[in-house]
């Protein structure tokens, strides 16, 4: 037999009613209704974000004026110029960071400025349009290199307040 979806129902004491209190002193959730004897929480007179008098958190926290996103992918810009006065038959983010043109570790993207007059093996992380044309116009070979993150999303930078 298949269950169908009005013949669901809860189980057998899963579903209580909720107590009704304030009705009256004959019962047992009356007069007072479970709220104790005065006081302030007695009275229905404090809103909930109150705080007893400290700053509230809606204060607290500064107006929100845009954001730094965490996720952001930076890369060391490297110009067809430089690869071409370099005299590097194959350029890598290695022989780069060897040659002092980029930091350790850092991400490459080479662009299009200036211009390539001899075939060049190229490997790096990111090309802008104009320099893989160039480069391949020039009779040269253009590589992408994978992120170190894989094709997930990069690492996140910052923390909860750095990131406001």
């Amino acid at each position: 037999m298949t269950i169908k979806v009005h013949d669901l129902k809860p189980a057998p004491g899963a579903n209580r009613r909720r107590k009704r209190v304030g009705r009256g002193i004959a019962g047992r959730g009356g007069k007072t209704a479970g709220r104790g004897t005065k006081g302030q929480k007695a009275r229905d007179t404090i809103p909930a974000r109150f705080e007893g008098g400290q700053m509230p958190l809606h204060m607290r926290v500064p107006k929100l004026r845009g954001f730094n996103n965490p996720f952001r992918v930076e890369y060391q810009a490297v110009n067809l110029d430089t690869i071409e006065e370099s005299g590097l038959d194959e350029v890598t983010p290695e022989v780069l960071h060897n040659r002092g043109l980029v930091g350790k570790g850092s991400l490459v993207k080479i662009l299009g400025r200036g211009e390539i007059t001899r075939a060049v093996t190229v490997r790096a992380h990111a090309f802008s349009r104009s320099a893989e044309q160039a480069i391949v116009a020039a009779g040269g070979s253009v590589e992408v290199l994978p992120k170190p993150w894989g094709d997930r999303r990069p690492p996140i930078k910052g923390n909860q307040f750095a990131n406001r």
